[in-house]
């Protein structure tokens, strides 16, 4: 990977044991890794020299070995047990929260999102209610990043400037939103690394999923296996388009509950 690119990896809840997920969809669930799988995957980084930057950290593009790490949605897992793995390989992150769900069953609390920043890690917006947002008209834009944007500044006392799409759905419209909000970037979830040259407002990121191998997960910090990850992501945003955002997720859905019933 050429110097001063840095990949922005991006997760999501974490699994612990006896603890019911915030959600059981498989299409959720894909994407939460255990707690132990975590602390190896953040383990092996250290091994291999990598710092672990937030995003307001990773846009100086330090030269070096170096993730950008992210969280999704505000579980209560980011601070139970996400910050105490993070804490002790000395890393930054970026928790971008959903300020809707704050505080209803398995999320954060407002109290425990002032703990976490607290904590030292940035605070960043995922919407106000986790809605595709470029499936809304302008006044649920103004909702989803405007509002919460101001909600969340509210809860933590102090200036969110990063932003993050749920779903990875935006458009032009989001884009420029977001910049009359006054954030400073917004994560998406192209499949790239970024780099002094990328556009703040089109931030790539890559998906961790559970189970992934470790050589695989090596390959994606590295910035060597985004091309291939590419190719398959171009065949579902073409789906996406010719289905709809919901059309679409009612039949992946369907094809991953099928998968699951195959494999028991």
């Amino acid at each position: 990977m050429p110097k001063r690119e840095i990949v922005f990896l991006m997760y999501h809840e974490l699994a612990l044991a006896g603890r019911p997920l915030c959600q059981n969809e498989p299409g959720y669930s894909r994407y939460v890794l255990t707690e132990d799988e975590f602390r190896r995957q953040i383990g092996f980084l250290k091994q291999q020299g990598f710092g672990g930057l937030s995003v307001g950290q990773a846009l100086a593009y330090p030269e070096g070995r170096f993730t950008c790490i992210t969280f999704d949605d505000g579980c209560e897992t980011d601070l139970l047990a996400a910050a105490p793995i993070l804490g002790q390989a000395g890393y930054m992150a970026t928790f971008f929260v959903t300020t809707g769900t704050l505080g209803t069953t398995g999320y954060l609390s407002h109290q425990q999102v002032r703990e976490l920043r607290a904590l030292g890690f940035e605070i960043g917006c995922h919407s106000m209610t986790h809605a595709y947002l470029s499936d809304l008209d302008e006044k649920g834009l103004q909702r989803e990043i405007c509002d919460a944007r101001s909600q969340l500044e509210q809860i933590v006392g102090a200036s969110v400037e990063h932003f993050s799409c749920p779903g990875g759905r935006f458009d032009d419209r989001v884009l420029l939103m977001a910049r009359r909000a006054g954030y400073r970037t917004v994560a998406t979830s192209r499949l790239q690394a970024n780099s002094p040259t990328s556009d703040p407002f089109a931030l790539g990121r890559v998906a961790i999923l559970r189970d992934i191998p470790l050589s695989d997960f090596a390959a994606i910090c590295e910035g060597t296996s985004l091309t291939r990850l590419r190719v398959q992501t171009a065949v579902r945003e073409i789906a996406k388009r010719l289905l709809g955002n919901s059309v679409y997720d009612r039949v992946r859905a369907r094809i991953l509950r099928s998968s699951q019933r195959r494999n028991m």
